[in-house]
């Protein structure tokens, strides 16, 4: 019987593949798998088996309990259209795919990671405004009606308030310092 695994960090494909690999190294047969999930059985020649830290090892973790689990997917939603460049009512639309109030998903973001969702999620948008200007292919006014923000002085001021620094000396400075998704808290 397959079984349902929540895997906190997965954030990319690349992160799928790994996670693939751990699976089947371990002798299960993955019948899906997406970012933040794997539904698996352990093949005929396999007995039940715990992957242990397998998982651990490559910088994820299978989650044991509920809350995390709706946690671990807002945050894999939230990453999810802000690459898709869905950014409009974000935290309201994630709410409502996994079927729970955006006040209780704040909640729960508050108790467990120890910050607001809104504060999060303005940290995933400067990440991804860090990579438009590492790429060069947008100007700062298209980056901001790209994350739907209402000005490009409010996108500035954002970007200024969390790194401390403004886009332009950012650009300029060619030091990409972006951190990891899965490490944005």
């Amino acid at each position: 019987m397959a079984s349902t695994f929540f895997i906190k960090n997965m954030v990319c494909n690349r992160c799928i593949a790994s996670v693939l690999d751990v699976f089947t190294t371990e002798g299960y047969k993955v019948s899906t798998i997406e970012l933040g999930k794997v539904v698996a059985q352990p093949s005929e020649h396999t007995e039940q088996k715990n992957l242990g830290n397998k998982p651990s090892a490559l910088g994820f973790k299978i989650i044991q309990n509920e809350e995390e689990s709706l946690l671990e997917q807002l945050k894999v939603r939230l990453i999810q259209k802000i690459n898709e460049e869905n950014t409009a009512h974000l935290a309201t639309m994630v709410a409502r795919e996994l079927r729970k109030t955006e006040s209780y998903l704040s909640k729960l973001f508050s108790k467990l990671e120890g910050i607001t969702l809104e504060k999060y999620t303005i940290n995933l948008k400067i990440e991804k405004v860090k990579e438009y200007i590492q790429l060069g292919q947008l100007n700062f006014s298209e980056i901001a009606y790209t994350l739907n923000y209402k000005s490009s002085s409010h996108l500035a001021r954002q970007f200024k308030t969390v790194t401390g620094m403004s886009m332009s000396t950012y650009k300029n400075l060619e030091q990409w310092d972006r951190k990891k998704l899965d490490q944005i808290v």
